[in-house]
């Protein structure tokens, strides 16, 4: 069977590899062409484009860069059409995905989307396009079975693939890590300011203020994949840090607090028991737009899936030295510290467990064979 994945972001990629190792052991005549990164790539199949080429962040800098968006939309369409494939799998992204689907649906192609846009966050009118353009929606958080279910939506929840990419990470050693990166014995707070320029711009020198606030502690930045060290370099400057790229889960595993980016970030924290202040700051309009038209409590995926206040967040004109000053002295306090242990093992469990991409890949596979 022909397969063509649409995956954008680094999470993307993340999620786009795992499945692509279950559909090639499901099928193995598997052919992969795909949009993706480095660990899609790695996995096998053919690369059509990089992540990188459109990280745009923010409705701002979305209609900034509209030209391009369109252009890589009209290439996508293109090449789906060459490649003509059984079955289109669209991950996340759902700013360019639901418009690719719209236009496959109507030319006959089988469409899935595994890991649900969060429409559960805003402009809930999106279900109906959903509904109309996707033929199978593979969901990976708790709540939203419920949330579709209420637009008349059968949908499949098949766990959070987090899981199975944290379970199945080559441990490390952490005398050998420290050793490696040239760390000492001091506790580590690793810094996650994201992935795209847009955010880390706005975010990094902040997290970098308390340095000299906490100086028993050694303080990492966690270097996404998209970006160069030299583009870290101008914003920590002189400051006393550590920049460890690419080792996002490796540095987790060690770390005895994190301050870190809204984002899926915040559940891999999570998940590797890291008590952590969730930080955003946007551009001034993409937030004063998304503060319209987002309904949720919360932001974090932390607090969204229990459903209650666990990891502190703050956000936008809140996120500043003063209050991450605090938030991070309470996340370094025993007792506070016991408290987020406690909710982090009830969201583990609330995430079912181990087999999202395998149970995702083997029901796509099995559609396909009987259609």
């Amino acid at each position: 069977m022909k397969y063509y994945i649409v995956a954008g972001e680094a999470s993307g990629d993340l999620h786009g590899a795992n499945l692509m190792k279950e559909l090639f052991l499901a099928d193995q005549n598997a052919e992969i062409r795909f949009w993706g990164g480095d660990l899609m790539q790695a996995v096998g199949g053919t690369l059509v484009s990089h992540y990188k080429e459109r990280a745009f962040m923010g409705f701002f800098e979305v209609i900034k860069n509209l030209f391009k968006v369109l252009g890589f939309i009209k290439f996508c369409k293109k090449d789906i059409a060459s490649f003509n494939p059984d079955v289109i799998i669209f991950i996340d992204n759902s700013g360019f995905n639901l418009r690719v689907a719209k236009w496959a649906k109507k030319e006959g192609y089988r469409t899935n989307y595994y890991i649900s846009p969060q429409v559960w966050a805003s402009r809930a009118s999106r279900v109906e396009d959903i509904k109309r353009d996707i033929d199978q929606l593979f969901v990976i958080l708790p709540f939203e079975e419920d949330f579709y279910k209420k637009h008349n939506y059968k949908v499949t929840f098949v766990g959070h693939p987090l899981i199975d990419a944290i379970a199945d990470r080559k441990q490390v050693s952490e005398a050998k890590f420290r050793k490696e990166h040239q760390l000492g014995d001091q506790k580590i707070i690793a810094i996650l300011p994201g992935s795209r320029k847009q955010e880390i711009t706005k975010m990094l020198a902040v997290m970098l203020s308390l340095v000299n606030d906490f100086k028993e502690y050694q303080f990492v930045i966690a270097g996404a994949p998209s970006q160069d060290f030299s583009f870290y370099k101008r914003i920590i400057g002189s400051r006393e840090v550590a920049f460890i790229n690419n080792k996002t889960y490796d540095l987790l595993s060690i770390s005895y607090a994190a301050l870190v980016a809204s984002g899926t970030a915040t559940l891999e924290a999570a998940l590797f028991k890291v008590p952590q202040v969730v930080c955003y700051k946007g551009g001034y309009i993409s937030y004063q737009i998304a503060k319209r038209i987002i309904t949720l409590k919360f932001i974090s995926l932390v607090n969204l899936i229990m459903n209650k206040e666990v990891v502190k967040e703050l956000i936008q004109d809140d996120f500043n030295k003063k209050n991450l000053k605090t938030e991070l002295s309470k996340i370094l306090n025993t007792e506070h510290r016991e408290k987020l242990f406690l909710n982090y093992f009830d969201l583990e469990q609330k995430l079912g467990g181990k087999g999202a991409s395998k149970k995702a890949a083997k029901e796509i596979v099995k559609k396909l064979q009987v259609k």
